[in-house]
């Protein structure tokens, strides 16, 4: 380990175990991650959790309304909302976790990298960011998922690259401040390689941000995953998704509003639950905010 890092170990583990004493203190934090693990959970365990198949169709029981039987009542097919809305998790929580994983992957070496380098490597890098970030980012969702065609794999990719941008600039401007720092100079100075500088000093230190910032895209993940099922460019049928539930319901608003009100509703509590999570971390992580 480099004198840097030496000096500078003590007082970052210092300020780790604060920041997690403070977020533990964070209601938010508490309910934020109650609901995304609890989602979670129910993603992971929900063959042993759902009571019936969520493909399974009951013709006998089309648009029944919720009962002891069916929790959630049915939909126009006669299938059990609630084992549908339980593995819809699945298709939901993946996309946001999966296309979050897509544009960290893509826009945080780029981000670190336009920052660290500057000069031409910056002004392709950051020009790129700026252009696609002129489009909205449900649209060019939208546009990326229908040109690589419908189905839940194609829909993360197109949401992570849309996504992508945000953590370019993200990274691009915090890597800006790392770099003016002196043990920025100092490691240079030592003729560590640039690759190493980037690893060990410039990305922990910009991480705090960059975490935070993942943890509401998460959010945002989410809710695009719905809008691409919503309009068939999502997880293909039958497979469940809280969108693509959605879609279903919307012919059956006044006989059958139970179709549509439990995945609206998974889909709000998810994404209050990530946004209160992020705002936690932002909290603890930025005390002097």
């Amino acid at each position: 380990m480099s004198a840097v890092s030496e000096e500078r170990a003590p007082s970052s583990q210092r300020g780790e175990r604060a920041a997690w004493r403070r977020l533990l203190r964070e209601p938010a934090a508490i309910i934020g991650g109650v609901i995304v693990g609890g989602f979670v959970l129910i993603a992971i365990f929900a063959p042993v959790i759902a009571p019936y198949d969520p493909n399974a169709s009951d013709w006998m029981t089309i648009r029944e309304a919720p009962s002891l039987a069916h929790l959630f009542g049915t939909d126009d097919l006669g299938r059990d909302v609630l084992s549908r809305v339980i593995f819809g998790a699945r298709a939901s929580l993946a996309a946001g976790f999966l296309s979050v994983t897509i544009a960290l992957a893509i826009g945080l070496p780029l981000g670190v990298a336009a920052g660290y380098f500057g000069g031409v490597t910056d002004m392709a890098i950051a020009r790129i960011a700026d252009a696609l970030l002129a489009c909205p980012f449900l649209v060019l969702a939208i546009a990326l998922a229908a040109f690589l065609g419908p189905s839940l794999q194609n829909a993360m990719i197109a949401i992570g690259v849309s996504a992508t941008p945000i953590f370019i600039r993200l990274a691009r401007g915090q890597t800006l401040a790392v770099r003016a720092e002196d043990y920025i100079s100092a490691a240079q100075s030592l003729g560590l390689p640039h690759a190493k500088i980037m690893a060990s000093h410039i990305l922990p230190n910009i991480l705090p941000p960059i975490v935070v910032q993942a943890t509401l895209t998460t959010a945002i993940a989410v809710l695009a995953e719905a809008s691409l099922a919503f309009l068939g460019l999502g997880q293909a049928p039958p497979d469940p998704s809280w969108g693509s539930m959605l879609d279903a319901a919307r012919q059956f608003l006044v006989e059958a509003p139970w179709m549509a009100v439990w995945p609206g509703l998974a889909i709000v509590v998810v994404v209050v639950g990530f946004n209160l999570l992020g705002d936690a971390l932002n909290d603890s992580l930025n005390p002097l905010d």
